[in-house]
């Protein structure tokens, strides 16, 4: 509530002192332990209280047309005065930008240790341009990952980003909404580094502008045992990055046929059938239409899901066999 208290008071703060306002998002991307919160601040004023690693702020309005000063800080800051790193900006009027935290705190125990940054892209999307497509922004911000390449092998797309290294961005992509597969490749695209799912029809993400990061670190025990490296998705409505799964699981290995959940509307309890499957080895994520994970856990052992406590509106039920997505049902909350 903290949090949200201060976002809103520096919204209004800033609309009420400033005619001129720009939209930005800021995302927190930086491993590093001793940052994995920050306090974020706007000229003098605390903007952004423990602001965690691996979560984003939706777009706010900030003044425009004059210089502003976006300060970090640790999360324990008692004032501007702790800031680490502080960034002089001057923002264009009704432009939207997104804002990454990248890099490194700590004096050691991370290699290579790329100091603590700002990364500024102009011309951010808080939806689609089609609404039939999604738009993709693709930040590389894993500090010991080298420059890669972003293959598509699913639909048979290719190469979609070409050469991105640390601290880039390449995009917007522009694509029509269906279940991809992305391979992380080296700069010459010969050899795979990673694989990801990023299904993006299963969950029902036509007409949403998304930023995907390359985020954590290819060799933990170089760092600190941090976080791995993964690829996060940031939303324009903020809050918790969501993780692509990797190595995903062919569809073909679960009958779809014998998947059923029910009843469809849903009052309060939702059902899952699906015959022969033992579901103690599944788990399940439910998302909104903006893909924010809204309910997430293991099935119970009646194979029921307590909803009742979500909004009216239209969700995604997504069956996970660890991090893999198996199969996607939509449904109705009443």
């Amino acid at each position: 509530m903290k949090k949200g208290l201060l976002i809103i008071s520096i919204a209004l703060l800033t609309g009420n002192l400033f005619a001129q306002t720009a939209r930005v998002q800021v995302i927190h991307n930086s491993a590093d332990a001793a940052a994995a919160e920050v306090d974020v601040y706007v000229n003098t004023d605390l903007a952004l209280d423990d602001f965690a690693f691996r979560t984003a702020t939706p777009f706010l309005d900030l003044p425009a047309g004059v210089e502003i000063n976006i300060g970090i800080a640790p999360g324990n800051s008692t004032g501007v005065g702790d800031v680490l790193l502080n960034v002089p900006v001057t923002l264009t009027e009704n432009e939207k930008y997104i804002v990454v935290a990248d890099g490194i705190v700590s004096a050691s125990g991370y290699n290579p240790a790329p100091p603590l940054s700002l990364q500024v892209f102009p011309m951010a999307r808080e939806m689609a341009t089609n609404p039939t497509n999604v738009d993709v922004l693709v930040h590389h911000g894993s500090t010991d990952a080298p420059t890669v390449d972003v293959v598509e092998t699913g639909v048979g797309a290719g190469t979609v980003v070409d050469n991105i290294s640390y601290t880039e961005y390449q995009g917007y992509l522009e694509l029509p909404t269906a279940d991809y597969v992305l391979d992380i490749t080296d700069e010459t695209g010969t050899v795979t580094v990673a694989r990801y799912q990023a299904p993006l029809a299963t969950l029902g993400l036509d007409g949403a502008a998304l930023t995907v990061l390359a985020s954590g670190f290819l060799d933990p025990a170089q760092n600190s045992n941090g976080p791995a490296f993964g690829l996060y998705v940031a939303s324009p409505a903020g809050g918790a990055l969501l993780a692509l799964p990797s190595v995903p699981l062919s569809v073909s290995e679960f009958d779809s046929t014998e998947f059923v959940i029910y009843p469809n509307p849903v009052n309060d309890r939702l059902t899952i059938n699906a015959s022969g499957i033992d579901m103690s080895e599944y788990s399940v994520a439910i998302t909104d239409m903006l893909g924010r994970i809204v309910l997430n856990g293991n099935i119970n052992t009646n194979n029921t899901i307590d909803v009742n406590n979500l909004s009216e509106g239209v969700y995604n039920l997504t069956l996970l066999r660890g991090n893999n997505v198996v199969i996607s049902k939509k449904f109705v909350k009443k």
